[in-house]
């Protein structure tokens, strides 16, 4: 059987030097072609990217989409009304009078009279120290208060018979003007003694403390058996007043004016107290007073509310929100908050207007006035005007739309600007 062929390959020549050939250069026009091709990719993404950015949205899918039917959307009539024109700040409760009691006394402690969070009313007793030193010291001065009163009796009556026998010249002169300055004498020297059982007194009464005013006591601090030194820095018991109270805040050197005004007229201008979350009214009061400075350093003025706090719901040292009403704007255009939109600085509202084709959106700028929640007055517009509040990623100035009794899902947000 005949063997295969062998298949036969040139050998490559190889030189003296024992090397290959070296390989042709590629072609300086393939790789023109490469790039040409690279470039011409890059321009068919960049134009397809381009013209689906420029193509017009879906009907229904952009503003104004008036193609695809009307825009379905809620609606809100402008109101006219009242609004309250308020400052908004943070305050602290701050009790009209909190007495920290201190012993004005040495001695020692022999009965405490109060509960802890007692509501103690002024005279009330609270702390007893043992008087027993202080009352036998103020014995001692009544005794020479007594002598010397005696003293001064017997001096006077020696008075009386140097008068009388120097109307009938039984006397030297000289004996009367020395008795008269005598009882002169006796007399400073009761003075002095009346001086010394009233101080006597005082520190007899230091020994039971009362009191001082209407209110409501913390912890108890000391025990019977403690022993208190005289005019010590450590408070024996602390009567904080909470009825009424008030709450400390701060306004603006900007709106000072504003409230100035007011106050020189004579108005009481209202203060909410509000809790944390400024959702949940605490206490209504009045502005009491303002401060007579202006702080430097925040470029504010303190105002101090007064509260009856019947219901005792504002606690000492509490933090709450408070608002103040400055003024009342009268017969307002009031409308909802969300139907305002914002382009820039220029704030619009889209009126519902009808006509032979329809209801249609009318883009109309206003000018806002004051917030009040979700309220605001606005200028610009009538009370009874029909207005979108809702769908304002679809609306355009013109558009056709159908108003629903049902909330309409939203993609835009209250004041989202527009093109």
């Amino acid at each position: 059987m005949p063997a295969d062929p062998i298949e036969s390959h040139p050998t490559p020549h190889v030189g003296l030097d024992h090397q290959l050939p070296a390989p042709k250069p590629r072609s300086h026009g393939v790789r023109i072609l490469v790039w040409l091709i690279i470039l011409l990719i890059f321009g068919v993404a960049f134009y397809l990217v381009w013209t689906r950015q420029s193509a017009p949205k879906a009907a229904g899918g952009g503003r104004g989409a008036g193609a695809g039917g009307p825009v379905t959307l809620t609606s809100a009539t402008a109101q006219k009304g009242d609004i309250g024109v308020y400052l908004d700040a943070i305050g602290t409760v701050t009790p009209v009078y909190t007495a920290s009691i201190t012993s004005q006394v040495a001695g020692q402690i022999v009965a405490v009279h109060y509960r802890e969070g007692q509501l103690v009313h002024k005279g009330e007793p609270l702390i007893d120290i043992d008087d027993r030193s202080y009352r036998a010291t103020l014995l001692q001065a009544q005794g020479t208060l007594e002598k010397d009163q005696n003293i001064l009796g017997q001096a006077k009556m020696d008075l009386q018979r140097y008068q009388a026998a120097w109307s009938r010249n039984a006397i030297a002169k000289q004996i009367l003007d020395d008795q008269e300055k005598l009882v002169l004498q006796d007399e400073g020297t009761v003075k002095n003694d009346q001086g010394l059982v009233q101080y006597d007194e005082v520190q007899v009464g230091y020994c039971h403390i009362t009191s001082p005013i209407t209110g409501k006591v913390g912890l108890r601090l000391v025990d019977p058996g403690n022993v208190v030194q005289a005019n010590g820095t450590t408070a024996l018991v602390v009567v904080t007043q909470m009825q009424p109270i008030t709450v400390v805040f701060t306004i603006p050197e900007d709106s000072l004016g504003q409230v100035q005004s007011r106050l020189v007229k004579g108005a009481k201008l209202p203060v909410d107290a509000f809790d944390r979350t400024s959702i949940t009214k605490l206490e209504s009061g009045s502005l009491l007073t303002l401060d007579n400075q202006i702080d430097t350093t925040t470029g504010t003025v303190k105002g101090r509310a007064l509260y009856a706090n019947s219901k005792s719901t504002l606690f000492p040292n509490q933090f709450v929100n408070t608002r103040l009403l400055v003024n009342t704007l009268h017969d307002a255009t009031l409308v909802p908050s969300s139907a305002i939109q914002h382009n820039g600085t220029t704030s619009f509202v889209y009126v519902i207007q009808s006509d032979a084709k329809g209801e249609k959106a009318q883009e109309k700028e206003v000018k806002t006035l004051v917030s009040d929640g979700n309220t605001t007055a606005v200028q610009g517009i009538n009370p009874g005007d029909v207005l979108a509040n809702s769908s304002f990623d679809k609306l355009a100035p013109g558009a056709t739309v159908k108003i629903s009794t049902k909330p309409v899902p939203s993609a835009a947000t209250s004041g989202s600007t527009a093109p």
